[in-house]
């Protein structure tokens, strides 16, 4: 009996051997970590399970415990594409489900002070899965779908800022994220300072964009610069900005190359509606995707008599403001010969 016993016993703890073994494996395989590095991964529309394994295989330390798993939970039929993350720790089946579920990790977009809607768009779809071509065929589209000729009708609904979006966005969920941004924008309150400033909302954005590019960027002038301008066009004078004629001239070259980076005269000729020099008025149209802040500049102008600024060489990217065209050609002449003696041409 106690033979018997014994001889049980023994069974009976190589059967939890075995079980416990195989047991371990499974749980290895299907829950243990298989992450050999950290990473991203891109899965396209186009992917199929064979080019999934290739995308992966880099990051994962059993690809075949990946197979088997993926198979098992028919990976190989079906799919999400997008920008997956591969973390540490991560098991065979958190990655299997991930990709299923489509639990993709977004990225971040930047939005600059892009002259054309065309140059952000060749920027955004550097991490995109559609091309610039496909993404601007989108975007023109829907320009049309409003009556509007093309995709850089369209640069009023962007602002500049720091964006996040999925890889595999399309270009109308793109667009709906800032249209839905520009309709929160034009709330009641400056829905009634547009009717108040008497200039049309393409106008306002126009408007914004010259005080954007003459400051910089930097809020701190903004409200003195609009209300520059706006004595300007109340008075009949040509708005006179430099950043309209560096956008004409950039514009006659198709934006191709650096844009230049002083202002001489042979540029205050180039025949453009948006040369401000050669044109009364305010340009047809914003020289660039604006920021919030530029445009609330506008609404917001600074009540004062100034018509002459020029850039402060004492303080670079800032101005001097003057309503006298006396103290203006000193301040003139000052910065020229400081753009000459650092040789800024």
């Amino acid at each position: 009996m106690r033979k018997g016993c014994s001889v049980f016993a023994v069974s009976m703890f190589i059967v939890l051997l075995v079980v416990g073994f195989f047991g371990f494996k499974y749980y290895m395989k299907y829950f243990g970590n298989n992450v050999a590095k950290e990473g991203y991964v891109l899965i396209p529309h186009s992917a199929n399970f064979n080019s999934i394994l290739d995308s992966i295989s880099p990051y994962i330390k059993n690809r075949e415990n990946f197979v088997e798993v993926a198979k098992s939970k028919k990976l190989n039929e079906f799919f999400n594409a997008g920008r997956y993350r591969i973390k540490a720790g991560t098991s065979n089946t958190d990655l299997v489900n991930m990709i299923k579920a489509g639990n993709q990790t977004e990225n971040t977009y930047r939005i600059g002070d892009f002259f054309t809607v065309y140059q952000m768009i060749g920027r955004v779809t550097r991490k995109t899965e559609l091309d610039s071509l496909k993404f601007a065929k989108g975007l023109n589209q829907i320009a049309e779908e409003k009556g509007l000729s093309n995709a850089e009708d369209l640069k009023k609904y962007f602002f500049i800022d720091t964006y996040n979006f999925f890889w595999t966005v399309t270009p109308k969920e793109f667009f709906k994220k800032f249209e839905n941004e520009y309709n929160g924008f034009w709330n009641e309150d400056r829905v009634a300072k547009e009717k108040a400033s008497g200039f049309s909302r393409d106008q306002i954005y126009a408007l914004a964009s010259l005080v954007y590019k003459e400051t910089g960027g930097k809020p701190d002038e903004m409200k003195t610069v609009a209300g520059l301008y706006i004595n300007r066009f109340h008075k009949g004078m040509k708005l006179q900005s430099d950043p309209t004629v560096i956008y004409a001239v950039a514009k006659a070259n198709n934006f191709k190359g650096a844009p230049i980076k002083r202002v001489f005269y042979k540029h205050l000729k180039e025949p453009s509606p948006y040369n401000t020099y050669a044109n009364a008025g305010i340009p047809p149209g914003p020289i660039c995707v604006v920021d919030k802040n530029s445009v609330d500049a506008v609404l917001n102008a600074e009540k004062n008599d100034y018509i002459y600024m020029c850039a402060n060489p004492a303080k670079l990217g800032f101005h001097k403001f003057t309503a006298s065209a006396e103290q203006h050609a000193i301040n003139a002449k000052e910065y020229q010969d400081w753009l000459n003696s650092n040789n800024i041409r």
